[in-house]
């Protein structure tokens, strides 16, 4: 996901730098903007396809080595 991020970022800074160059009413710096739209959008659906984690998995992502989150092999 910080993958997605960094992408974002570097859109909007690419959108920023454009609508400058260009005039923010131009349409370059619409397309920039809409870029960034639509990564924005494939963010937040991403999280909204994510299941929240229960009380246990939370608690072993915190306390990897404690006793109730080991993990055996068969």
């Amino acid at each position: 996901m910080s993958e997605l991020q960094e992408k974002i970022d570097q859109e909007r800074e690419q959108a920023r730098a454009v609508c400058d160059a260009e005039g923010s009413s131009s349409a370059e710096c619409a397309v920039a903007w809409d870029n960034v739209e639509e990564l924005q959008a494939e963010a937040s659906h991403q999280r909204q396809n994510t299941e929240p984690k229960n009380s246990l998995e939370q608690y072993c992502d915190d306390n990897p080595d404690a006793a109730e989150c080991r993990v055996y092999d068969d």
